[in-house]
């Protein structure tokens, strides 16, 4: 029994083609995919080899040397050698002395001890003092009196070499590889037995992380309330007006960032002209300590942050139309009603994309807070540039910087998932 009605099965396009082709005809067909394939790839290889050199390259090398501090082992390697098979019970073997002893006379020699002080130092504050003495007093010794009684004589120039915890210290900042760095980023440290607790010196680290956040924050709320009125007016004017507008908005763009934060400083000052100014009215008697406070890297930096949040409110509420908010009023709706039924849902986008670049660039923000924030304007960046530039712990800034890397890419994980352009829904 045959069916009539039932259309013929017929193969895609493409299969057809291939089937009507030789076997030497699909093998230059595909030679062909290949070389249009690699001819893209080289099209984009300079800008993938740029990423990874400036972008890449430097990340993964922060990121490894958050953990890697190879400090100890290139200046004393003998002594941590003999130390690591040291249980940490009571004072190390008489060897593993003798072989700090002889290290550190020629160290000191070399005027070198100081930076063995700088790396023990941050596992035990303190330790610095003693290796510099020990070191003076045994740079008056002979070499192989040293090797022969180091020992001896580390207990005779200071009696914190009878103590274990130095030596503990030692073995602790001689590790390679070490968490200590991200644990001291957090306001942690190891006991004695290992445990990860509170430190018990001052915690600065976590204060400072959330007082970036509480800073950042405020800056883009800030932004948020002058830039989207301010981009609701340019986009409702006239193509050729706006643009003309938009010349003020991008002109802190023409100037350097020196020259506009060192502006704030000449505005805010105590003898500057926002105080003289008010002085003059009458409004004050005394200059007010603007300068130098949080206040000031709050204000200089939304003035210098504004164009981000103002540029991409333009380029969406450009493109809204002005029609929908006529058509909520002229069903009964209020103006305010119909801008945050309406016209607030279809700028949301141009909002949240302004946000996050506002709030992301805020958080590592440098030169600003530097010079016009002082001691209590300062933010996390301003501690990883201090000791990268002047204690010279590479590591705990890489381990800072990590963290706040993490950090901000947690923040806009979130950020995306609750409040980004693809959860926005119009109507």
């Amino acid at each position: 029994m045959t069916q009539t009605g039932a259309a013929p099965i017929r193969k895609p396009l493409h299969m057809e083609a291939d089937l009507a082709l030789t076997p030497e005809e699909k093998r230059h067909a595909r030679r062909e995919v290949r070389r249009h394939r690699l001819r893209a790839f080289l099209l984009v290889a300079p800008l993938l080899a740029f990423l990874g050199f400036a972008f890449l390259a430097p990340i993964g090398t922060m990121l490894y040397r958050s953990v890697y501090n190879p400090g100890m082992m290139q200046l004393i390697p003998e002594t941590l050698d003999t130390l690591a098979e040291w249980d940490g019970v009571d004072l190390p073997p008489e060897e593993a002395r003798a072989d700090f002893a002889v290290e550190l006379r020629r160290l000191f020699n070399e005027r070198r001890s100081g930076r063995l002080g700088e790396e023990i130092n941050r596992v035990m504050p303190g330790a610095s003092s003693t290796i510099q003495s020990t070191g003076r007093a045994l740079s008056r010794e002979d070499e192989a009196d040293v090797a022969a009684r180091g020992a001896e004589m580390l207990a005779e120039a200071n009696a914190n070499w009878r103590d274990g915890r130095i030596w503990r210290s030692m073995q602790q900042a001689g590790q390679v590889y070490t968490d200590r760095n991200f644990l001291t980023a957090l306001d942690l440290e190891r006991g004695p037995d290992g445990e990860i607790r509170a430190r018990e010196s001052a915690r600065i680290y976590i204060n400072l992380y959330v007082k970036t956040l509480r800073i950042a924050l405020i800056i883009t709320l800030a932004t948020m309330l002058l830039g989207y009125p301010l981009a609701f007016y340019l986009s409702r004017l006239s193509p050729g007006r706006a643009n003309l507008l938009m010349i003020f908005v991008l002109l802190p763009f023409w100037t350097s960032l020196l020259v506009r934060t060192t502006a704030w400083i000449a505005l805010l000052q105590t003898n500057g002209v926002v105080n003289s100014t008010l002085i003059r009215l009458g409004v004050i008697r005394q200059p007010m300590t603007l300068l130098y406070t949080e206040f000031s890297t709050i204000l200089a930096m939304t003035h210098i942050l504004l164009p981000f949040m103002v540029l991409p409110l333009y380029a969406v509420m450009r493109g809204i139309d002005p029609s929908y908010m006529r058509a909520a009023m002229s069903m009964g709706a209020k103006p305010l009603a119909a801008w945050w039924a309406v016209y607030l849902p279809a700028s949301l986008p141009g909002l949240s994309a302004g946000a996050m670049l506002v709030f992301i660039i805020s958080v590592g923000y440098y030169i600003t807070p530097a010079l016009v924030g002082g001691t209590d304007g300062q933010m996390i960046s301003n501690l990883i540039a201090f000791h990268m530039t002047e204690s010279n712990n590479w590591g705990l800034a890489a381990a800072l910087g990590s963290l706040l890397l993490g950090l901000i890419l947690v923040i806009y994980f979130l950020f995306d998932r609750l409040v980004g352009a693809s959860n926005i829904k119009l109507g």
